[in-house]
């Protein structure tokens, strides 16, 4: 266990104190430096977490952000991405329902405040909202920024045309979502109704409206630690504010859903990695960490600084009340509205 000194950890961190001390300096790691860490053995894990935590304890020190999510509408989505279960593809058993009303999207994020969230992000299955997804969602931003000024409003709708980015900005949304998921080189083997540079405009388009880029990653899909780094530096070049590391819960029915589970080491690498490499950013445990992780779920702490709290789109997740307990437990604090 990493000492909770930033400065001890950096002293802790040993032969990764250089990538530390890059990251410290908000240089671009050595791609050496970022392999370094995915294939550190499991010797030189605690020296790996040690590295992480001196970087996220500059920037957040020891708070911790809680989200919740709401899936605003489940399946019915015509993209074939193999880890999703709400895909075209996908007979996974799951509950499939249209777009939820705004009075249930504002009471959802009365519910989040309540259970001490900071950010609240609205989800859709699509390839991409309609004008009407887009007015719906107006409505429901401005709902919430009326009754909730201080939370943070994201939402996932995917990929966005001209002018939706704009349109959610004035409405007072804060965040979109729109993850690259993995490496260009890895994309097509996830997905082929969409391309890599797909998302990539996506997110582009965000930041050009003047919302914050939320984008990240999902781990144990089958990509090697060559594309985990690649998407790592694409995520910098991005300059993104907030990035979701997610792991793979594979969900039978879905062309991922017999993968083996990732062991817990290579997840807190990953981990590790995001964060060395996006100093700035928010980085987010985000879903399968509670099955992938397992007892070494508080360890993530160490490099993300904030987490989901109550479930997934169609997976649960830990629910509040044990997050906080385990946020407390280890020295971490719950994050203030």
């Amino acid at each position: 266990m990493p000492a909770l000194d930033p400065r001890a950890a950096l002293v802790q961190a040993g032969p990764y104190r250089a990538a530390a001390e890059r990251a410290l300096d908000d240089r671009p790691l050595e791609r050496a430096e970022a392999l370094a860490v995915l294939r550190s053995p499991d010797g030189d894990l605690p020296a790996v977490l040690s590295a992480a935590f001196a970087v996220r304890a500059r920037h957040f020190g020891r708070r911790v952000k809680l989200c919740v999510l709401k899936n605003a509408r489940s399946g019915l989505c015509p993209e074939d991405c193999g880890y999703c279960s709400q895909s075209a593809v996908s007979s996974a058993d799951i509950d499939r329902y249209r777009l939820r009303p705004v009075p249930e999207l504002v009471a959802a994020a009365r519910q989040a405040v309540a259970r001490g969230a900071r950010r609240y992000c609205m989800v859709v299955s699509a390839r991409g909202p309609s004008a009407a997804d887009i007015a719906h969602f107006e409505r429901a931003a401005r709902a919430i920024r009326a009754e909730l000024p201080a939370l943070e409003l994201c939402v996932s709708l995917g990929i966005l045309g001209d002018g939706q980015a704009e349109a959610l900005r004035a409405a007072g949304v804060d965040f979109v979502n729109h993850n690259l998921n993995t490496s260009r080189r890895f994309y097509p083997a996830i997905c082929t109704t969409h391309t890599y540079d797909d998302r990539l405009a996506t997110v582009e388009r965000a930041k050009r409206a003047g919302l914050a880029a939320c984008s990240g990653v999902i781990v144990g899909m089958g990509e090697t630690h060559d594309d985990l780094v690649d998407v790592a530096a694409a995520l910098r070049e991005l300059d993104v504010a907030s990035l979701p590391v997610n792991f793979l819960h594979p969900i039978a029915g879905t062309p991922l859903g017999d993968r083996p589970a990732l062991a817990a080491a290579d997840c807190l690498r990953a981990l590790a990695l995001f964060r060395l490499t996006n100093p700035r950013a928010e980085i987010r445990a985000a879903g399968g960490r509670e099955r992938s992780l397992g007892d070494a779920q508080p360890l993530a702490l160490l490099a993300a600084n904030s987490i989901f709290v109550d479930g997934y789109l169609t997976t649960p997740g830990q629910a509040h009340q044990d997050a906080v307990a385990m946020i407390e437990s280890l020295g971490f604090e719950v994050e203030s509205p």
